[in-house]
């Protein structure tokens, strides 16, 4: 099974890259981040002329996730991140396809950093992280997956210098993806390329595309059950590089059935 993820930066923007890379990529099952469009906006038809079912949860302006399938029903878990009820972004949905619990989610960026943005982020990913300990203890594959907006590493971004005040790069941010990691999740990416110089988004400014100026904030986290499953980790890089592209490109891997 064949999963992506990929923030599209408006859907609806988006919408000719994102059908064409679903007919030139094939992926089984796809999580999307920062639809930036209402609920009832969502393309659906569109969608379901490329052979996907899908489920989402919108948001006017900004944020909302979605869940792609074309091997399987969707079944729905949940579309909150539980641990605060007054929280209405949409930033987490949830759901079983295949047999495999797969989360998808956009974290909150954070900045500027220190302030209210940040001291969100912080006290998101403390409510993500008792979640994910739970989905943990259930003893079944899952997939945590999306745009983190956490750069884990100095290896994971271009001149690692100039991003030590930034909400992606702080060691708040990355102390907590490293304790994610503590519980028992894996990291995909790093699992099959443990040093290689791997990017999933560019700012569209500075060139940063060309420059290959990157960071890598897009990621993978699988439950031990699907560790031994893991066949394949990569980005596909040069979606980054089509007109009227994303910021991200998207980023896969595959499983054994």
């Amino acid at each position: 099974m064949k999963i992506a993820t990929y923030n599209v930066n408006s859907v609806n923007a988006r919408l000719p890259v994102l059908l064409r890379w679903l007919q030139e990529s094939a992926p089984d099952v796809v999580c999307l981040q920062e639809l930036k469009a209402i609920q009832e906006n969502f393309p659906e038809e569109a969608i379901r002329n490329a052979g996907y079912t899908a489920i989402w949860h919108g948001q006017k302006s900004w944020n909302g996730v979605a869940i792609l399938s074309r091997v399987g029903n969707i079944t729905e878990r949940c579309r909150v991140l539980p641990g605060d009820p007054e929280d209405l972004h949409s930033r987490y949905i949830e759901a079983v396809v295949n047999g495999v619990i797969i989360g998808c989610l956009y974290l909150p960026n954070g900045n500027p950093a220190p302030g209210p943005k940040f001291d969100y982020k912080l006290s998101w990913l403390k409510r993500f992280a008792i979640h994910a300990k739970a989905l943990l203890t259930e003893e079944l594959p899952v997939v945590l997956t999306g745009d983190f907006n956490i750069i884990p590493t100095g290896k994971d971004v271009y001149k690692p210098e100039r991003w030590v005040d930034d909400a992606l790069f702080r060691p708040e941010s990355r102390a907590a993806f490293q304790e994610l990691i503590a519980q028992g999740w894996t990291d995909a990416i790093r699992q099959l390329h443990p040093e290689e110089t791997i990017y999933t988004y560019w700012d569209f400014f500075r060139n940063a595309f060309g420059r290959d100026a990157g960071l890598r904030i897009d990621h993978f986290l699988l439950s031990p059950q699907l560790v031994p499953q893991l066949q394949k980790a990569a980005v596909d890089k040069q979606v980054r590089g089509w007109e009227k592209t994303s910021d991200h490109a998207p980023v896969w891997i595959e499983l054994k059935d």
